[in-house]
């Protein structure tokens, strides 16, 4: 199951974030990202594989998170998230099976049906809990997304890709 995976899709609300919503005077949304989770995201890249995000809210902060992160498929404002889902499988030519799902609500249940890897956060709906084949040790928003890149890294033999940059020998760039 975790061998086939190339592409890890992301809820944000309880998954990215610890699911809290903060909005200023001006109505504008605040978000926290877990620094983990973002390095995590980076590794993922750096080992070939991708990562997507499809959330039912918009937000410029997810916008400015995922811009950052590298992220290309983001789909905000999606209600329904089979629909995305289905087009960035379409767009990458990839089989569910190669894809992981990270959720949290109920919203989520669809693609986790369908996706070769489906994931829970630790404080995810008792539905949703109950639909992953595993269900992360960390809450949304504190480290879970890591958690199961580290997981799928490891399993795929690429983690000493990653830890090849930081071992005591390692050749430091510039």
């Amino acid at each position: 199951m975790l061998d086939k995976i190339k592409l890890i899709i992301l809820d944000v609300d309880g998954v990215l974030t610890d699911g809290g919503i903060v909005i200023d005077g001006q109505g504008d949304e605040i978000k926290s990202f877990s620094a983990h989770d973002g390095a995590g995201i980076r590794y993922l890249y750096r080992a070939g594989l991708k990562a997507a995000v499809i959330t039912g809210r918009k937000s410029a902060a997810v916008e400015a998170r995922c811009r950052d992160l590298g992220i290309e498929d983001v789909h905000q404002k999606a209600l329904e998230k089979l629909p995305p889902y289905n087009a960035i499988l379409a767009k990458h030519g990839l089989r569910d099976e190669e894809v992981c799902y990270i959720g949290d609500d109920l919203m989520d249940l669809p693609p986790m049906r369908r996706c070769g890897f489906p994931v829970a956060v630790a404080n995810a709906r008792t539905e949703v809990r109950a639909a992953a084949a595993y269900v992360t040790v960390a809450q949304g928003g504190h480290g879970a997304v890591r958690e199961v890149i580290d997981k799928v890294l490891k399993f795929q033999g690429k983690w000493d890709l990653i830890m090849a940059r930081y071992r005591p020998d390692a050749k430091r760039g510039p």
